[in-house]
C-alpha cells in the first residue's frame, strides 16, 4: 500500500524533494499510501555519522559529513535551547493520516500520529504501537496486541477500536485519498466498500488491546499494509461519520490530534507550522520542546542557515552547494542517493500522447543527459526505469537507455504520422504538435530543463509553451487532470510495489493503462520468493522502458544540511527524519 508519495513532496525538485497501493512502493512508509510527490522530491535521511574525513579515493558523493568548524555558528542558532527549525517547501495543509500527499504535510503527519509499525533506516519495519503481530500459519490471519498506556493528545486512551475505524474509512466508497486498502484483501473489505454491509467482517476487535484481520489473498506486503495504517481518534475523526460519506473530514486536515511525538500548535499556510513536544508521548517526551517547520526557498535557505533562521534542511545537491555548506564551517551534511526520481509527467487522455512512438520520440528527442550535467554536476544519474539503483528490485537487463538521438526521434514521429508544416511545426490530421508545460516557479531543475526542452523540442518540431507555478498549484491541476505535461518527482517506498502505472492505480494520475505491466506487478507482489519478485519486477520494468509512460530524468543525490548542534536526526533513502524526531537532541 505504498506507492509514490505524491508526497510532488517538495522541497522544490531543486531544492534539494501517499500513498496508493499497498505493497510498499513508493513512499517508505505507510503502506495505504505509498508513493509520494515532491516538487523536488524531499530527501532521505541519513545513517549514522562518520567521524573521520572520508579516506582517499573515497566516494565523497554520498555519506555522513561532519561541520569542520562548529564554533562559527550564527548567535541566532545559539540562543535557541528548546526550539528545532526546519525549513521546508511549505505543506498544504493536509495533516491528515487518510489524505496527505506532500512530503511535506507527511513530515506533519509522521510526527503527529503512530502506527503499528514504525520505519528503520534501512526500509524494513520494526514494532511502534505494536506489542506483538501472530501471523496464521496459511499467511491469512493476523492478529495485532496494543501496548498498554497509549493516548492519544487529548488525554483519551488508544485503542484497536480506532484502528477498526480507520479501515473502515479508507475502505468507504467516498474515500478519495490514494491508499489502495482494497489492494489488501481484507475479508468482508469489498463488501464494505460495495454499501452492501455496515461492518467489515473481516475485522474482528477482541479486546480494547487485540484485533485480528482476515484477508481473502496474501501477498509479500500484507503485514507491512495492515500494520501501517495510522491510528486516529474515533471520538473525534469519527464523529460526524456516516458510511458512504466523508466529506466533513475535510474540515479536520488542519486539525490533526494523533497519539504521536508532537502536537499540532500553529499553522500559518505559507509560512510556518508549530509542533509542541507531547509529554505524555508512550516512548518517552521528545528531548526537543518545540519544532517549527518554516517555508524555504532554493533562494532563500543557504542566507537562512547562514543567519541561523534555520537548524536543517535539504539543500539542492550541486557543486556549489556542497561547496558553499562546508564553508560555513558549522553544518554537518548527509548525502545519499534519494529513493526516487524526478520525471516528466504525460496526461494519456490526451491524443497526442497515446501513441507509444510519439512518446519514445519525446523521450529520444530530449537531452537528458545534458540537463542532468547542468543541474548537479556529479550528483545524479539519468535514469530509465522508476526505480532506485539502490533498491533489491533495480534492473538495467533489456533497458533501453534511450541516448539523446535527434534523428531516430524524428523518424518516430514521421512513422506516428507527424509531419513537419510549412512554419517548421509537425501536424497530424490538422492539429499542431502543441505541449502545454506545467513547472515549479523559482526551480533549479526547471531552470535548466525549459531552455533545453524547448530547444530540443523546436529542432524537433514540436512547439513546447512553459508556465511556472508553485508546487501546489501544480498538484491541483494534477488531481483535476488539467494538465498536458509537468515536472515533478516521485519519492518511492522500499518495497517496489506500487500503483503509480497500474491501470486504474490510485496514484495513477496519468490515466496510463498497460495489462501487461498489471499482470507482471501483480506477479511480483503476490510471490514470497524474493528472487521470483525480483524477476517479476524486472520484467514490469523492461515494460515501462518500451512504452514510456512519462519521461524519466534523473536520480539524484540528496543532501540534509544540519546544524552541528542537533544530534540523533536520523535520515536515510527511506526514512524521513519526523520519523524518530523524539530522539532528537540539541547540544547546549
Amino acid at each position: 500500500m505504498k506507492k509514490r508519495m505524491s508526497l510532488l513532496l517538495a522541497i522544490m525538485l531543486m531544492a534539494i524533494l501517499v500513498l496508493a497501493a499497498c505493497g510498499g512502493g513508493q513512499t517508505a512508509e505507510q503502506p495505504n499510501q505509498g508513493d509520494t510527490q515532491t516538487e523536488q522530491t524531499p530527501p532521505a535521511e541519513g545513517e549514522g555519522k562518520e567521524t573521520e574525513p572520508p579516506a582517499e579515493g573515497q566516494d565523497e558523493s554520498q555519506g555522513y559529513f561532519e561541520a569542520e568548524d562548529p564554533s562559527a555558528n550564527p548567535a541566532n542558532a545559539l540562543a535557541r535551547k528548546d526550539t528545532l527549525i526546519v525549513g521546508m517547501t511549505a505543506p498544504k495543509g493536509v495533516f491528515n493520516p487518510f489524505y496527505w500527499q506532500t512530503a511535506y504535510d507527511r513530515y506533519v503527519v509522521d510526527a503527529i500520529f503512530d502506527s503499528f509499525f514504525s520505519l528503520n533506516g534501512d526500509g524494513t519495519y520494526n514494532n511502534r504501537l505494536a506489542e506483538s503481530v501472530e501471523v496464521s500459519e496459511d499467511k491469512l490471519k493476523y492478529t495485532f496486541k496494543l501496548k498498554q498506556g497509549v493516548t492519544y493528545s487529548n488525554g483519551e486512551p488508544v485503542t484497536v477500536k480506532d484502528y477498526a475505524f480507520a479501515m473502515k474509512v479508507l475502505h468507504d466508497k467516498s474515500y478519495d485519498g490514494q491508499s489502495d486498502i482494497l489492494s489488501v484483501n481484507v475479508k468482508g473489505g469489498k463488501e464494505y466498500y460495495d454499501g452492501k454491509t455496515d461492518e467489515i467482517s473481516g475485522i474482528k476487535v477482541i479486546d480494547d488491546h487485540t484485533v485480528e484481520i482476515e484477508v481473502t489473498e496474501a501477498n509479500a506486503m500484507t503485514k507491512d499494509n495492515l500494520g501501517t495504517v495510522f491510528f486516529v481518534p474515533e471520538s473525534y475523526y469519527g464523529k460526524d461519520y456516516k458510511h458512504g460519506n466523508l466529506e466533513y473530514m475535510k474540515d479536520l486536515h488542519s486539525k490533526p490530534i494523533g497519539s504521536g511525538q508532537y502536537v499540532l500548535k500553529s499553522y500559518s499556510p505559507g509560512q510556518e507550522v508549530v509542533l509542541e513536544a507531547n509529554p505524555n508521548y508512550f516512548l518517552g517526551a521528545p528531548k526537543i520542546k518545540n519544532v517549527i517547520y518554516k517555508t524555504t526557498t532554493d533562494e532563500t535557505k543557504l542566507a537562512m542557515f547562514q543567519s541561523g533562521e534555520i537548524d536543517m534542511d535539504m539543500v539542492s545537491v550541486s557543486e556549489d552547494n556542497v561547496e558553499a555548506v562546508k564553508l560555513m564551517g558549522f553544518l554537518d551534511y548527509n548525502m545519499f542517493p534519494y529513493n526516487g526520481y524526478g520525471y516528466v509527467a504525460l496526461n494519456h487522455k490526451d491524443p497526442k500522447f497515446q501513441d507509444q512512438k510519439v512518446r519514445q520520440a519525446l523521450l529520444y528527442g530530449l537531452n537528458r543527459a545534458e540537463i542532468v550535467e547542468i543541474i548537479y554536476g556529479p550528483y545524479a544519474n539519468v535514469i530509465n526505469i522508476p526505480q532506485s539503483s539502490e533498491s533489491w528490485a533495480y534492473t538495467n537487463e533489456g533497458i533501453e537507455p534511450y541516448e539523446f538521438d535527434m534523428e531516430k526521434a524524428k523518424q518516430l514521429l514521421d512513422e506516428a504520422g507527424w509531419v513537419p508544416g510549412a512554419d517548421g511545426i509537425r501536424e497530424k490530421d490538422g492539429k499542431k504538435f502543441e505541449i502545454h508545460f506545467s513547472a515549479t516557479a523559482n526551480n533549479p531543475v526547471i531552470d535548466a530543463l525549459i531552455p533545453i526542452m524547448t530547444k530540443n523540442y523546436q529542432d524537433l518540431g514540436i512547439k513546447l509553451t512553459a508556465e511556472t507555478l508553485d508546487f501546489n498549484a501544480i498538484m491541483d491541476k494534477k488531481d483535476k487532470g488539467e494538465f498536458e505535461m509537468f515536472f515533478a518527482a516521485w519519492g518511492l517506498t522500499p518495497d517496489p510495489d506500487s500503483t503509480v502505472y497500474i491501470t486504474d492505480g490510485q496514484q495513477n494520475d496519468l490515466g496510463y493503462s498497460n495489462p501487461e505491466y498489471d499482470a507482471a506487478m501483480k506477479k511480483g507482489l503476490n510471490a514470497f520468493d524474493l528472487e521470483e519478485r525480483k524477476a517479476a519486477y524486472a520484467e514490469a520494468y523492461r515494460i515501462l522502458n518500451q512504452d514510456v509512460p512519462d519521461l524519466p530524468i534523473y536520480q539524484r543525490r540528496d543532501m540534509w544540511a544540519i546544524n552541528s548542534r542537533l544530534k540523533g536526526i536520523d535520515i536515510t533513502p527511506y526514512k524521513n527524519f519526523a520519523i524518530d524526531l523524539y530522539k532528537a537532541e540539541i547540544e547546549q
